[in-house]
């Protein structure tokens, strides 16, 4: 039957041509001849063979011949079209794949309303299987007849793919969707998120979307026909929390900071989930002036249900402090958490909040120089119910107690042992006598507590020394603990500093009415040791508690040198304002001191040479991140990989490019291909597409095209 209609085809075509022909269908009846012995010979000798009879063409005849192989055809198409739609209605996705596959191999893909019930189909029946099948049906769709693809079909679809834990397809159907349509709605991209950041993998294509997410808003923030859609994600803080929390916990430090840049672009205003978010990357980063201008907008914040909240950026603060050896200013940040009064509960609060402390402020982020530096908007005072930061990571450094946030026995361990290293027993005197005032305790029982610890762990001489300090003030610790430290420096036989002690006891009235011999023996006979202070206003533990952490901190040693975070910030500071020759000069000075770079050294090397775009020194720079890796003394990095990657990609390296995509291979990284191949198309789409092997012209052409060819298996770019 199709050779019937072909050959009325070529009929149609000889008449436009001006020659004298029957219709295709009429010759082959007439003739007597079947249909594959014209085949056989072929049309152009049957053709020549029935041009000599000369025969007169019939306009009407072909016209009513056209009409019923048309008609013929359609009613060919119409019943599995028939079928095909009864398949979906009934629901049955196993029928209805059958009956589509069949039609499609045919006809080719059914009208768009057909292809969107057999996508919604699949995607309803919850079936890894079909979810999948789904996936591949949209990506042939996209190749083939992208016009065919629907909305709501492809969100629908991404977020039962994230759901279902399969984070790859989801955020490839969610960028098609992105690609093909204007904007996503962000409840839906933040639902899809939520599932997303579950895994390392989902967290950092996650971080990704986002990421094109805010470039397109950016490139279209011009444009008045999107000023709705902006509106709308300058109010979806939820879904920037849930990525940049996600980019904590997998530590994507660099797309964070990338993120939190784009909400400064963008206008979007951070809440206090935000706000503690912020603190833990900036913390990881060891980046100590970015926590201090967070921590004045948080002092601000009375109100007890965000105080138990913000615990958790106070740790961040204080783990940074300790890291950095910022003894002081732990100190102090101490010292003022433990002098703050309760906080408002929830009557007086709302009071407080309805007087101006919601209104949003801004916060500086690097320096003032607003080439290096930008501004945020923040809001410290609100706390979003979309989403809550989880509980299971508790603080450890502060804790909420008592209606207030204050220091732990971990905390303080730190602070103490920090000064007992450094020798610095002034310190821990001052630190001491401070504490006393605020607490206005006539027992000195704060002290009391902190010297019997360190007593525990023979540290007489300091403990000595404090109790001097806080004597020459009028403070008076409680007696027991002279007792105590008489008797430790007996045990160790120093019977000079023991003596010394006795005198300090009866200058404070103790033994006043018996003679040193009696008042040796009483201290020696009599059980002194310091019962356990708990419950205090002041406090969250007890002295074993205590003891312990002092004993572990004592022993640990830091892996990493505080001076790390010195230099780092030195480098971050040249590389922004784009004075990469002193950066280096930075790096070379810190190997001199024998101190280790970080990862984070070379990743704001990287940074400062690719916003200059100078790829050539980044494989120079490649050269000595590669010997480390290889030597152990850096371990390998996603993020720092993906970084590299792109910067080679851009410069047109494709034999570094696959360099990295070989370490990304060995080390078992994930690798989103979408966005580097996106990225190729757009610089590289047309590079030797078109030459050969054998035609390249030096050996350098020839390399070069074996690995842009790599890149584009590996990539799965396929040539149109």
């Amino acid at each position: 039957m199709r050779v019937f209609y072909w050959f009325y085809q070529l009929s149609q075509k000889i008449s436009c041509m001006g020659l004298q022909a029957r219709p295709a269908c009429w010759i082959i009846v007439n003739s007597g001849r079947s249909s594959s012995s014209i085949l056989s010979h072929g049309w152009h000798h049957e053709f020549g063979r029935y041009q000599k009879l000369n025969f007169s063409s019939n306009i009407s005849h072909i016209s009513g011949t056209t009409q019923s192989v048309l008609s013929w055809e359609s009613s060919l198409c119409e019943s599995p079209l028939r079928k095909l739609e009864a398949a979906l209605e009934e629901n049955s996705v196993d029928d209805a794949w059958e009956v589509f596959c069949s039609y499609k191999s045919l006809h080719g893909f059914p009208k768009q309303v057909l292809v969107k019930k057999m996508i919604n189909l699949m995607t309803c029946s919850l079936s890894s299987h079909w979810l999948l099948k789904a996936y591949q049906l949209v990506l042939l769709v996209l190749y083939k007849s992208p016009h065919l693809l629907d909305y709501d079909s492809l969100t629908r679809l991404a977020l039962v793919l994230a759901r279902s834990q399969m984070p790859v397809p989801a955020s490839t159907i969610m960028r098609i969707s992105l690609d093909r349509f204007k904007f996503p709605s962000f409840n839906l991209v933040s639902t899809l998120f939520y599932h997303l950041v579950k895994s390392d993998i989902g967290s950092y294509l996650a971080s990704n979307i986002l990421i094109e997410i805010c470039e397109q808003c950016l490139h279209k923030k011009a444009d008045t026909k999107n000023s709705k859609q902006l509106k709308l994600i300058n109010q979806s803080i939820t879904m920037f929390n849930l990525v940049l929390n996600s980019c904590s916990k997998f530590e994507s430090f660099e797309k964070a900071l990338l993120i939190i840049k784009f909400m400064s672009q963008i206008g979007v205003a951070a809440d206090a989930n935000s706000i503690i978010i912020f603190g833990r990357i900036y913390e990881k980063l060891g980046q100590h002036d970015e926590l201090m201008r967070l921590k004045a907008h948080v002092d601000s914040v009375v109100y007890v249900g965000l105080s138990r909240h913000y615990a958790q950026f106070y740790d961040s603060l204080l783990n940074l402090l300790f890291r950095c050896n910022d003894l002081n200013t732990a100190m102090e940040v101490m010292l003022d958490l433990y002098g703050r009064p309760k906080s408002f509960q929830c009557g007086d609060g709302l009071n407080a909040l309805k007087n101006g402390l919601r209104k949003p402020c801004v916060l500086q982020i690097g320096s003032n120089n607003l080439a290096m530096g930008y501004k945020i908007v923040i809001e410290p005072d609100h706390l979003g119910s979309d989403f809550i930061l989880d509980p299971s990571d508790p603080s450890t450094l502060v804790l909420f107690y008592d209606g207030k946030v204050a220091p732990s026995t971990m905390a303080l361990s730190k602070l103490i042992n920090g000064f007992v290293k450094e020798r610095r027993v002034g310190e821990i005197s001052k630190f001491l006598i401070e504490m006393e005032k605020k607490l206005d305790s006539k027992d000195a029982s704060f002290s009391t507590f902190v010297l019997a610890a360190c007593m525990k762990l023979g540290w007489l001489e300091t403990v000595h020394d404090v109790l001097d300090d806080l004597e020459s003030v009028g403070i008076s610790v409680e007696a027991i603990l002279y007792k105590s430290l008489f008797q430790a420096y007996r045990k160790k036989n120093l019977i000079g500093e023991s003596k010394v002690v006795l005198k300090q006891m009866r200058k404070i009235g103790l033994f006043a009415n018996l003679s040193d011999e009696d008042a040796v023996s009483s201290c020696l006979s009599g059980d002194f040791s310091i019962k356990p202070l708990e419950n205090k206003q002041y406090f969250v533990g007890n002295i074993s508690c205590f003891v312990g952490h002092l004993s572990r901190e004592s022993r640990d040693k830091d892996s990493i040198s505080p001076l790390v975070y010195d230099f780092n910030s030195t480098i971050l500071f040249f590389c922004k304002a784009n004075m990469m020759e002193d950066a280096i000069k930075t790096l070379k000075r810190m190997q001199q001191k024998n101190i280790h770079p970080t990862i984070q050294t070379f990743s704001y090397l990287l940074n400062g040479y690719s916003s200059l775009k100078m790829y050539r020194q980044i494989t120079i720079l490649w050269g000595e991140i590669k010997r480390r890796f290889e030597d152990g003394v850096l371990s390998v990095h996603q993020d720092f990989l993906d970084c590299l990657l792109m910067n080679f990609l851009r410069g047109g390296y494709f034999e570094r490019v696959m360099e990295i995509v070989n370490y990304m291979i060995r080390h078992n990284i994930f690798a989103d291909k979408w966005k580097y191949k996106e990225e190729f198309l757009r610089l590289h789409k047309d590079l030797y597409r078109n030459l050969k092997a054998a035609n390249a012209k030096t050996d350098a052409q020839r390399n070069r095209l074996e690995h842009v060819q790599a890149f584009r298996k590996w990539a799965n770019i396929v040539s149109r």
